[in-house]
């Protein structure tokens, strides 16, 4: 038996045999002794399981009654897993080697991180930092996520600038340590959001309870991206912009969300016209549509989000500025320019 704590990479997929055919063998090569990988099926209409049980027999796969999405799909699968530490494991992801040691030491070092992310690069350039999380992802006061290594769409070059081990405001999704007790105390993600920034809502709420938030540069992945929704997407649009409502009303003091929203559908509707009158009619429809869901939500589901006792004063990752304003105003495109000129 091993000293070391047990981890569970879980690969939530849908569809993904492609991916499953790539990038599982990297997984499988993972260096760490202590080690289970499991598949969490969405309910695949593709040869994905016959796959797994052919080449992979030994992993173990949990079979999700429908396509729950990324957030419902994994707290439906992570009840059934026993591990100190979770992985959430995109299926577009090679990992190398040794990827998962470093995370699991600095997170050992330190009971209070509750979520740590790896470096995330592209797959297709493996210079670059890769759009779903670089280094570690910051937020700033309109909820505007942006990373160490990526603004909006611009990814910077890996040249070891981030290479630090630092706490962020959230942690990638794609690759995602949890500690497994916090990951239940913080009843899981938010089903609701179905995909996209459910790791941001989950990371907020960690660090609004007193936890920490990590990247561990030490460990390294490589990225494909946008191999469910693709970028542009109509559908990953209305999520996006419908799920940064929701999380802003959630998370945010109801004075601070009581000035924030309003700012927030003025500039989604000044992004919104701007597409419009480039022709883009479908992403016009899908903020508009996404406004009108987190109405909905706000008078028909809203649920009252556990708070701590005492909020946490401080949020690592947190900038109390405009991302808008430096990029698109003061063209300043790269993470270091932003955060240290302000």
């Amino acid at each position: 038996m091993s000293n070391l704590p047990s981890v569970a990479v879980v690969i939530l997929n849908w569809n993904g045999k492609k991916y499953l055919e790539q990038f599982l063998p990297s997984v499988m090569a993972s260096r760490y002794e202590n080690l289970q990988v499991i598949v969490a099926d969405n309910s695949s209409t593709d040869d994905s399981i016959d796959f797994l049980q052919v080449h992979y027999p030994n992993i173990r796969i949990i079979k999700n009654p429908s396509n729950e999405g990324f957030a419902k799909g994994y707290n439906s699968a992570l009840k059934q897993v026993k591990s100190d530490y979770y992985v959430l494991l995109n299926s577009d992801i090679e990992v190398t080697p040794n990827w998962i040691n470093p995370v699991i030491d600095l997170m050992e070092s330190d009971k209070l991180i509750a979520a740590c992310q790896p470096k995330l690069l592209s797959f297709a350039n493996k210079e670059m930092f890769e759009y779903a999380g670089a280094s570690g992802g910051w937020i700033d006061r309109f909820g505007y996520p942006f990373s160490r290594g990526r603004v909006f769409d611009d990814c910077e070059k890996d040249n070891g600038q981030y290479d630090e081990a630092k706490p962020c405001f959230w942690a990638t999704g794609a690759a995602l340590f949890v500690r497994s007790s916090v990951y239940h105390e913080m009843k899981g993600l938010d089903a609701y959001f179905f995909a996209h920034q459910e790791e941001i809502d989950l990371c907020w709420r960690m660090q609004l309870f007193g936890y920490k938030v990590y990247v561990e540069p030490k460990s390294v992945v490589y990225h494909v991206g946008g191999g469910t929704l693709p970028k542009g997407n109509s559908k990953k649009v209305y999520l996006n912009f419908r799920n940064n409502l929701i999380m802003l009303w959630k998370n945010l003091p109801f004075l601070k969300a009581m000035f924030i929203l309003p700012m927030r559908f003025l500039l989604d509707a000044i992004a919104a016209y701007k597409e419009l009158f480039k022709g883009d009619t479908a992403y016009f429809m899908a903020i508009a549509k996404a406004h009108f869901n987190f109405m909905y939500w706000l008078v028909f589901v809203k649920r009252t989000t556990p708070k701590p006792k005492k909020a946490a004063s401080k949020l690592e990752g947190y900038y109390n500025g405009s991302i808008i304003w430096q990029y698109f105003i003061k063209k300043r495109k790269i993470f270091s320019e932003i955060i240290l000129l302000k």
